[in-house]
């Protein structure tokens, strides 16, 4: 919101200051000039470090994004995990289940053991306490010996091994049974405790898991906040970029606006001076006819007055000497020939010299002729070299290419210390650029000679040796320097 409110109050300021520019002297139009040059420079600054600022929130949301997909990933993994061991945990349950329904079974089982068992117990005692009531022990010869025949021998015989089959019957029952008994019991116990055991184990990996995976989720949780505060700097950074680009590009045309007029002023001065120069020549060429004329009367009237001497001289000599006829002939001959030699000799003023204007440029600077105009290398790869580079100490001077004016003189950025010059050259608009000089030798808005000293070579700015980097523009000077043209075709190097 603030860069916004300085651009428009920019803007404003600009738009208001060249109306009330427009009709001040030239040096005041020219200190306009450089402070809309600064204002742009500051304003291309301002985009770059929005820029560099545009590239660190996209880097950092990049970065994020790759976190968020690892974490994401690793989020699945869990969420698959956590499946498997909710699937296991359902299947162990199931099986637990299952098992209680046959620790059911089996526990019916044990019942009918036991109540077996608990039967024969009691059966058992009965045929004990029946041993007993008959003295301790059953007489098994004397049931035999009281048959009354073989055949109730056969009989008695039969029950006896009968009875005798059935208590061992019983007691082998009983031992089995009891001994079923307690490996039902034990196996029962062994099912529940391993099934519960599995059951636990399966829990707690289930409760590990939903831990890590509560985890996770709060770093994407984070991370998602995070990639939306990024976005939000970024739109701002983005629509603070977008404001200031339009303040530069309003700066650059009313740049353009600017120099275009310093230039109309160069060029009506040029004519003006184009005018005086004619207006001298034809003076000039005035008086030297006027003194031709002069020269001609003067000439015409010595002419007559020596013709006149002579034919006096003549008729005298013919008068006094008719016999020195050929004499006075010769010797009117000879008076006659020292007045056409005074003509002869006579030579009209020269015309006065006139002045003549340079129309082109010069060479800016002594020295060597070091890098050209056009493509070049740099080491990680190549740029548009937009000028020539000439060589020499520091300190060299630097002299104006052509008459202009100043529309620049100061510090900007990988120029280091720079002069722009405005020219107006047969009509149309020129600028010159001299950079990375250690002196500056002129101010704004400060009218220059073709050939004066204007600053010193140096080494400033973007710079690798003491040398001038020199441009010429087709039109006025832009910040892309898009009319820049090889100054080889313009000057001697």
């Amino acid at each position: 919101m603030k860069l916004k409110l300085k651009s428009k109050w920019l803007l404003s300021g600009i738009s208001s200051v060249l109306a009330l520019t427009i009709f001040m002297p030239t040096a005041a139009n020219a200190d306009k000039l450089g402070d809309l040059q600064q204002q742009q420079q500051e304003a291309k600054q301002q985009q770059g470090e929005l820029n560099s600022g545009i590239s660190d929130k996209t880097e950092k949301m990049t970065e994020n994004a790759s976190k968020l997909e690892t974490l994401s990933k690793k989020i699945d993994e869990l969420n698959k995990k956590i499946q498997d061991t909710e699937t296991k945990i359902n299947d162990v349950q199931s099986k637990i289940d299952q098992t209680k329904t046959e620790i059911e079974e089996l526990r019916k089982s044990i019942e009918e053991l036991e109540r077996k068992i608990a039967e024969r117990e009691e059966l058992l005692k009965e045929r004990a306490r029946a041993i007993q009531l008959s003295g301790g022990s059953v007489d098994y010869i004397d049931v035999l010996l009281g048959a009354n025949d073989f055949v109730d021998f056969i009989d008695r015989m039969s029950a006896v091994n009968t009875l005798i089959e059935a208590d061992r019957d019983i007691m082998r029952e009983q031992a089995a049974d009891k001994k079923l008994l307690a490996e039902q019991k034990e196996q029962v116990e062994t099912k529940l405790a391993q099934q519960e055991e599995r059951r636990a184990e399966l829990v707690g990996l289930k409760t590990s898991l939903d831990a890590q995976k509560k985890e996770q989720a709060g770093l994407v949780k984070e991370l998602k906040a995070e990639q939306q505060r990024l976005e939000k700097e970024k739109a701002s950074l983005v629509q603070q970029r977008n404001e200031s680009i339009e303040v530069s590009s309003q700066l650059e045309k009313e740049i353009a606006q600017e120099q275009e007029r310093l230039a109309e002023i160069a060029r009506k001065a040029e004519e003006e001076r184009q005018r005086k120069l004619a207006a001298e020549r034809k003076a000039a060429q005035e008086r030297a006819a006027a003194a031709r004329v002069a020269a001609e009367k003067q000439a015409a009237a010595e002419l007559a007055a020596a013709r006149n001497a002579a034919e006096r001289k003549a008729a005298a000599e013919r008068a006094a000497a008719a016999k020195k006829k050929a004499s006075a002939s010769a010797a009117a001959v000879r008076t006659t020939t020292p007045a056409s030699n005074s003509v002869a000799a006579y030579s009209a003023p020269a015309p006065a010299a006139t002045v003549k204007s340079s129309s082109g440029f010069i060479r800016p600077a002594a020295g060597r002729f070091t890098s050209r105009f056009g493509w070049r290398d740099i080491g990680a790869g190549q740029e548009f070299h937009q000028g020539v580079d000439i060589a020499n100490g520091t300190g060299t001077a630097i002299v104006a290419s052509a008459g202009g004016y100043v529309s620049f003189a100061g510090s900007m950025g990988g120029y280091g210390n720079v002069i722009i010059l405005t020219h107006s050259i047969n009509g149309q608009t020129h600028a010159t650029v001299y950079a990375h000089l250690s002196s500056i030798g002129v101010s704004k808005g400060q009218a220059v000679s073709q050939g004066q000293r204007i600053g010193g070579m140096g080494n400033t700015g973007r710079s690798f040796g003491t040398h001038l980097h020199f441009e010429i523009h087709v039109g006025p000077w832009n910040g892309s320097r898009s009319n820049a043209v090889n100054p080889a075709a313009y000057v001697s190097l």
